[in-house]
């Protein structure tokens, strides 16, 4: 298959190493192996008995269980260990799908979510997400599309506006996608990521068609250690190893024992994250409130970012890349999720890079006001 160009992943890799602060990410703080050894009293010892024979196609049964009893149903059969969430997205995209079926997206969206099924010759149906509702989901426009659908393909909190459900709204969501026949890929990434109240719960518990898809890049801060999973039935599950057989075959031991670790012990990793990006949130909105003339912020349910217009510019690309080359900012325009008035903003890194991130963008902002 022949893939649409990703304007995003184009994106980072012109600026995510090529700057000091970063202000556009989705994710948290990186955590370090120092970190996690000090965190999970990982010890030398463990480190050393690592042997690098190869794993299993679905992952080692230590880190599926681990990963089961934290995010699953218990049940470590119902998992599959995967080089970070975009791989388990492809695989499971590309399985359950077939040419001409029908699939409901949300627009905007993180580009896998629509790419794999728009390259298969799918039908694709937006759900909008409407700046004019601070991109709270509207399930009435979901019923307005899913009739028929093959399968329904969300994140909550989203990326990249944070918008999410309430817990009342999160259970009519799946009793639609349970009248419709549909499956549903639950793309979890930013579960644990909410501003208030509690994450919402994974519809893998309550709907045996749900396929939720996990990593630890986002909220756990270990893009770097490339660990996701994919919970589901198990026929969707065995239907994935044509593609993994062709691709990554299986994880690493060292990444597995890690990855069991953190599954274990999960909370130490992401609460301290949270807390940040919180306060950072906080910042993030009495900064808004003083610069009225140059940014329009919705304020986001959860995850790390929010989708923002900025005000005067008909397309924020040039903008970012200034913001980049000339003072070293990093900063997503909004034509890489289909909206050139906006940017994605992300507030989960270290918070004195952030401050100084917002005082670059404030100072490069209003230069472009009083020039235009």
């Amino acid at each position: 298959m022949k893939f649409e160009p990703a304007p995003l992943e184009d994106w980072m890799r012109l600026y995510y190493f090529a700057v000091d602060d970063d202000i556009g990410s989705s994710g948290v703080e990186d955590y370090s192996l120092a970190d996690l050894r000090a965190l999970l009293g990982i010890g030398a010892d463990e480190l050393d008995a690592v042997v690098f024979r190869d794993s299993t196609s679905f992952g080692g049964e230590e880190v599926r269980t681990a990963i089961a009893a934290h995010w699953g149903t218990g049940d470590p059969d119902q998992v599959m260990v995967t080089h970070g969430g975009s791989e388990a997205i492809y695989l499971v995209l590309s399985t359950l799908l077939e040419p001409t079926d029908a699939v409901v997206v949300t627009e905007p969206t993180y580009h896998t979510h629509t790419s794999i099924a728009r390259t298969m010759g799918c039908d694709l149906r937006v759900w909008p997400l409407r700046p004019e509702n601070g991109f709270r989901p509207d399930l009435d426009d979901l019923r307005a599309v899913v009739d028929g659908a093959k399968a329904v393909v969300v994140n909550f909190p989203h990326n990249p506006t944070g918008a999410s459900l309430t817990p009342a709204e999160r259970d009519e969501f799946v009793e639609i996608c349970r009248e419709a026949g549909a499956y549903l890929v639950w793309d979890q990434a930013f579960r644990e990521m909410v501003v208030e109240g509690e994450p919402l719960v994974d519809p893998v518990h309550d709907y045996d068609r749900a396929i939720s898809i996990g990593t630890l890049s986002k909220g756990y801060g270990l893009p770097g250690l490339r660990v996701g999973w994919a919970i589901g039935p198990q026929d969707v599950l065995r239907g994935t190893l044509d593609l993994r057989d062709r691709m990554t075959l299986h994880l690493s031991p060292l990444v597995e024992l890690l990855a069991t670790r953190v599954a274990q012990n999960a909370d130490l990793l992401v609460g301290p994250r949270m807390d940040n990006a919180r306060t950072n949130l906080a910042l993030l909105r009495k900064w808004a409130a003083e610069h009225p003339d140059l940014i329009d912020l919705p304020v986001p349910m959860g995850g790390a970012s929010t989708f923002p217009q900025l005000l005067g510019h008909a397309d924020t690309t040039d903008f970012c890349h200034e913001l980049a080359r000339q003072h070293r900012t990093l900063l997503v325009p909004g034509t890489c999720f289909g909206d050139p008035t906006r940017v994605r903003l992300g507030y989960g890194g270290p918070a004195a890079s952030f401050a100084r991130g917002l005082d670059t963008l404030a100072l490069v902002g209003e230069k472009a006001r009083v020039q235009n």
